[in-house]
């Protein structure tokens, strides 16, 4: 598995249409990517902290094509109205070393 993250700072006043915009391009230009397996966003719970954006492929050479995709261009392209939310932004790419899936437990 290969994950790429985008640590992305948005000022508060933002964040609501941040999250419309990012939304709205996960949901159109993300489904069918060969070899994606999930993407995720999540929501910082203090001011000073980033938006994380999470994608898991099957492999680098998936995420690879996918940045290389017109579908990948058509949706940054379309990033510009997210980009004036973002006040900086970091990208990070990962090799999974260790996964742990816990059975559901009961807290009673």
């Amino acid at each position: 598995m290969f994950i790429a993250t985008n640590r992305l700072f948005v000022p508060a006043e933002r964040a609501e249409e941040f999250e419309a915009h990012f939304r709205s391009n996960m949901r159109t230009f993300l489904p069918g990517v060969p070899g994606l397996l999930r993407s995720t966003l999540l929501k910082p719970t203090k001011d000073d902290q980033p938006y994380v954006s999470v994608n898991e492929f099957e492999s680098e050479e998936h995420f690879r094509a996918w940045v290389a995709s017109d579908s990948f261009r058509e949706a940054h392209k379309r990033n510009r109205g997210i980009a004036r939310h973002v006040t900086g932004n970091a990208v990070e790419t990962f090799q999974h070393a260790e996964d742990m899936v816990l059975p559901q437990q009961r807290t009673e």
